[in-house]
């Protein structure tokens, strides 16, 4: 049983170590409360076996086991880590249902449509629809970013302070750097670059780059 948390992801990231994989969710919020972990690295085979879909029954990564308890999905693994560490979700009731809202709105809200334009990207760019598909997928990405840019104004965070609501904001909102979307949204991209320059996501993302340059090499 272990007491360390493991928590697993790729072997060889598709994203190269650019930190999009959704396991840096979880790496990030660990080390924003200063919880040591361990990482399993899984290929694309392991993922599919019998031992990882006992953990993630649609055999994908993140999971995240420690003293007997085994969670899958980021959002679900950041909601169990911030139950018990108010860096992640504030302790005034309020406060914090208003963090697990943000929450649910990165993972069911905005993250969709710029899921769809990244995958669509690397897998419908030689089909005769790809560009019309992008301009769609943009328009709907931009009118998520427009509603969301106005609800941040001017503030360093969507609360009084960062919570894990912000964390898998910025972690979703990574995904739009050099596709000319969240460029139009300046307060968005200073934002995105608040989060990134956090030093647990430093830490984080410095573990995962190095991991990837080793699969690399190896």
């Amino acid at each position: 049983m272990a007491k360390v948390p493991v928590v697993t992801g790729f072997r060889r990231s598709p994203d190269g170590g650019r930190g999009l994989a959704r396991d840096l969710r979880v790496r990030w919020a660990l080390e924003e409360i200063g919880q040591p972990y361990v990482v399993e690295l899984l290929d694309f085979a392991e993922m599919k076996e019998a031992r990882h879909l006992a953990r993630h029954p649609f055999g994908q990564i993140p999971t995240y086991e420690a003293e007997g308890l085994t969670l899958f999905e980021s959002g679900a693994i950041l909601l169990h880590l911030g139950q018990a560490h108010p860096v992640l979700l504030p302790v005034d009731p309020a406060a914090r249902a208003r963090a697990v809202q943000w929450m649910f709105a990165a993972v069911s809200t905005v993250e969709p449509p710029i899921f769809e334009f990244s995958l669509a990207t690397v897998l419908e760019r030689d089909t005769p629809w790809f560009q019309e598909r992008q301009e769609m997928l943009a328009g709907r990405i931009r009118a998520v970013l427009g509603r969301l840019s106005d609800r941040l104004g001017q503030g360093d965070w969507l609360e009084a302070g960062f919570t894990a609501g912000d964390l898998m904001l910025v972690s979703v909102l990574r995904r739009l750097a050099g596709h000319g979307i969240i460029e139009d949204f300046p307060g968005l991209v200073a934002y995105v670059a608040r989060g990134e320059g956090r030093p647990a996501f430093q830490r984080a993302l410095a573990a995962q780059r190095a991991e990837a340059d080793a699969a690399q090499a190896g």
